[in-house]
């Protein structure tokens, strides 16, 4: 039996955009959440708790954005065909954010609310039309042959704009329990209040999602509700809600980092539930993996230097989280 190439290439692609969504996400939610702490100080540490880590992120996303050109590249057409405008605007936030990022620490008094501002108006920008683009990636694309035949505004829809506002809310919660996990403090009391919120909200986006997607896509219906795939993806949505409960549970205790990483599982399970509604299909609702790989030996020569270089992105971005480990104070630095 031969090397399953582009399987390989869909677990790279799929692992590096998770990774992305685990990295950037609480960073995204550090400014979705700046709104709602007024003291400039707290801002401050909010900022000093990814500031050694949050510039390589963003190495998750060029990683599936590479991956993607070089495995699948009639799909990177597509997505980039139908998805022009709100990845520009993603793109344009991201950037936005990282020039605030830095110029927030070096602004004089006079001028550091506009950063501040601009700090999360970019994650808000950045985060919204990532949840649009995904939103729209499981409506499927208009597509004819080797062409996207759709028009340039088809990505407005009423279920992407939803995930969009999901999304948001699902890095806010990634955000609020980062700093629980980070902080101490008034700050760390002020992210466990608006956690359990935010919880609840993301519990309810979830149960929106899980009854639209189906309902709209009968392909997604038949995958979840017939025999005997009912009995093999029903431990999702259970353990969904113990995760959404658990977190509810350790932000009444005294445990800083169990909130965290119930919400990493939390996302690691919406995203699995996207798998399993897309599977075998990488572009809804007929483009299978298989069918938009590159030839063999594209797949094969990539494949190389994927497998090099991808252990070296997880020892370095380890490290570095190693490296920055512990609380970081108001007014000062890691300890």
């Amino acid at each position: 039996m031969g090397i399953d190439l582009p399987i390989i290439w869909a677990v790279i692609i799929a692992f590096g955009l998770m990774m992305y969504v685990v990295m950037d996400g609480f960073d995204l939610g550090i400014g979705i959440l700046f709104p709602f702490v007024k003291d400039d100080e707290d801002r401050d540490c909010m900022m000093n708790t990814v500031a050694p880590v949050w510039d390589g992120n963003e190495t998750w996303l060029v990683l599936g954005g590479a991956g993607l050109l070089a495995a699948f590249p009639i799909v990177y057409s597509f997505v980039l065909s139908a998805l022009y405008l709100p990845l520009v605007l993603m793109l344009a936030g991201l950037i936005w954010r990282g020039v605030a990022f830095e110029f927030r620490f070096k602004a004089d008094p006079d001028h550091k609310w506009f950063w501040t501002h601009a700090f999360a108006w970019g994650s808000y920008t950045a985060t919204f039309f990532q949840g649009v683009a995904l939103g729209s990636l499981i409506n499927g694309f208009k597509v004819e042959g080797p062409s996207y035949t759709g028009g340039a505004f088809d990505w407005i829809t009423p279920f992407s704009l939803f995930t969009g506002v999901g999304l948001t809310v699902a890095y806010a919660l990634l955000g609020a329990t980062w700093l629980i996990m980070k902080t101490e403090g008034d700050l760390q009391r002020r992210m466990i209040e608006l956690a359990r919120p935010i919880t609840l909200t993301l519990l309810a986006v979830i149960a929106v999602v899980s009854i639209w997607t189906p309902l709209a896509h009968p392909a997604v219906f038949k995958r979840w509700f017939t025999l005997p795939d009912l009995f093999f993806f029903a431990p999702v949505p259970v353990l969904v809600l113990a995760a959404a409960f658990g977190i509810l549970h350790f932000l009444r205790r005294d445990t800083h980092s169990a909130p965290f990483v119930l919400a990493l599982l939390l996302l690691f399970l919406g995203y699995s539930g996207l798998g399993i509604s897309l599977w075998p299909n990488i572009i809804p609702p007929d483009l299978s993996i298989r069918a938009a790989a590159g030839p063999p030996q594209s797949l094969g020569f990539a494949l190389v230097g994927a497998l090099f270089i991808v252990p070296i992105i997880l020892t370095y971005t380890a490290w570095s989280y190693y490296v920055f480990r512990g609380k970081v104070k108001v007014g000062d630095g890691y300890h």
